[in-house]
């Protein structure tokens, strides 16, 4: 199942979509990391992740890719799984307010870095639209409560995952324009059996205790709803837009820390999330 038309809205319709998922997995897969390593959540989100692609190869049958569509998601999801275990790690031991925004800023950029070169710039209105994004990830990431020091010392993970995250973008998107969930298949097929023997050598359990199995699982259904709307908006729009719209997701996993876990959002976060509709604005005229 592939999408070709170009239809500009369409994309930004699931690049938020997109958003929305990633940052729901996020949060759900943070708050397991809280009680187990965060190694064993990405095992457990892996394997629930691969069981719904299964289902929806079924449910959407395309053909069987070539290798080097197999090499290509699996080198990206390895990139992407090491980004998202900093990520668990760093919203495990900091605040997920800050955690998720500052890996978000960095995912974006190396996607527009990249679409610049391969499909050109694009038009002004847009440019001014990433520029809100971009300010917007900034903002949500505020902590006013911490000092300058602490949000320093917070980055280092954020950051690194950041990069993971973009390098993932701009593979899969590269490995998705003519296909749609083998990929995603694939790229899972070289990851779970990798963390699956870094257990076993390592001599600790596969997956999390059953209590936190839930949570993980989540996070992994919600991941392939991610990549999967995330490859769709990529199919009939352009890399850089559908990176920087994912790239919103902060906003989701902000509002469900808010909610479950009572982390404060101040005003400064309020205008990021007035500065992200407007960039979803922009990108859509």
């Amino acid at each position: 199942m592939t999408l070709k038309t170009g239809d500009s809205l369409t994309a930004i319709l699931f690049g938020i979509i997109s958003a929305l998922a990633w940052g729901g997995g996020d949060f759900t897969g943070g708050l397991a990391s809280r009680h187990e390593s965060p190694i064993r959540v990405a095992t457990m989100a892996e394997i629930a992740g691969f069981f719904l692609l299964i289902v929806l190869i079924v449910i959407f049958p395309e053909p069987v890719p070539p290798l080097n569509i197999w090499v290509i998601s699996g080198l990206a999801n390895l990139i992407g799984l090491t980004g998202l275990i900093l990520l668990f790690r760093a919203l495990a031991e900091g605040q997920m307010s800050i955690a998720a925004p500052v890996s978000a800023l960095m995912a974006a950029i190396i996607p527009v870095v990249v679409s610049a070169f391969t499909e050109g710039l694009p038009g002004w209105v847009t440019f001014i639209g990433f520029a809100f994004a971009m300010v917007s990830i900034w903002l949500i990431s505020k902590d006013e409560n911490a000092s300058r020091l602490q949000r320093l010392s917070d980055l280092r993970l954020p950051l690194l995952s950041g990069v993971g995250f973009g390098l993932y973008f701009v593979l899969i998107h590269s490995a998705t324009q003519d296909y749609t969930f083998w990929p995603l298949i694939a790229a899972r097929t070289v990851s779970i059996p990798l963390l699956v023997s870094y257990a076993l050598i390592t001599r600790q359990r596969i997956l999390p205790l059953r209590p936190f199995r839930l949570l993980a699982s989540s996070s992994g259904l919600l991941d392939v709803a991610g990549n999967t709307f995330f490859v769709l908006a990529g199919q009939i729009g352009r890399l850089d837009i559908a990176a920087v719209l994912v790239s919103l997701y902060p906003a989701s996993t902000v509002i469900l820390a808010a909610i479950f876990l009572k982390e404060r959002i101040n005003r400064t976060q309020v205008l990021g999330v007035i500065a992200a509709l407007v960039a979803i604005l922009l990108m859509a005229i």
